[in-house]
């Protein structure tokens, strides 16, 4: 479990292709303090583990799972990432509650400044417009921002500047791909009150008052 909150960028060391997946090699330096193999890292928002590591290095393969669902696929020598390791029980969640498991992928529409922040218009898949409410929490590589607007097929973001300076997020321009985690709670809330319903491809129920007190949520 994550917070959305970046420890540091990442450069792309080395990409190394093999039979059924591809193995990562990733510059770094705060977050290979303690960082011990087997170990969970979230690069670009997606949760990955440690395979080795070394004096300014770890390794992390990607599974074709991941590599169909998010952008790791994409990275090439140079690139930078969003890293942030793993959340300890006894610490403060300055972002929100991420997995690290991408529900898919967006693409940056527009970019521009807005007073001292950077506003992100990003296109988001049809099945995750559902999970996004205005001033409800997205993960965008593995950043925990808030959701200014919602439209159609697309939400706003503001990146304010310590975010734009410290993440991957300042430098991304238009047309640039980005991995999106939908808000956990609200997947969850939506599994509880559809059950297989959601499965199954039946009528999603009515949510009102009524419904909320059937179900014991008032």
């Amino acid at each position: 479990m994550f917070s959305g909150i970046i420890e540091e960028m990442g450069v792309v060391k080395a990409v190394a292709r093999q039979p059924g997946g591809v193995r990562l090699a990733l510059l770094a330096k705060r977050i290979l303090d303690g960082l011990e193999i087997g170990e969970s890292v979230a690069v670009n928002g997606a949760c990955l583990t440690v395979a080795a590591r070394q004096s300014d290095a770890f390794e992390a393969d990607l599974s074709p799972e991941t590599l169909q669902r998010t952008t790791a696929g994409q990275l090439v020598v140079g690139d930078g990432v969003n890293l942030e390791r793993s959340l300890r029980y006894n610490g403060r969640v300055s972002g929100h509650l991420v997995s690290g498991h991408v529900d898919g992928v967006g693409r940056i529409r527009d970019r521009k400044q807005e007073g001292n922040a950077l506003l992100l218009t990003i296109e988001i898949p049809k099945e995750l417009r559902r999970y996004c409410a205005g001033k409800g929490s997205i993960a965008v590589d593995g950043v925990s921002l808030t959701i200014n607007a919602v439209g159609d097929d697309h939400i706003a973001v503001s990146v304010i500047p310590h975010t734009a300076k410290a993440t991957t997020l300042g430098v991304k321009g238009a047309g640039a791909a980005v991995n999106l985690e939908a808000d956990l709670m609200a997947k969850y809330l939506e599994r509880l009150l559809t059950g297989d319903r959601a499965d199954q491809g039946g009528a999603a129920p009515k949510i009102d008052l009524d419904y909320l007190k059937r179900q014991g949520l008032l």
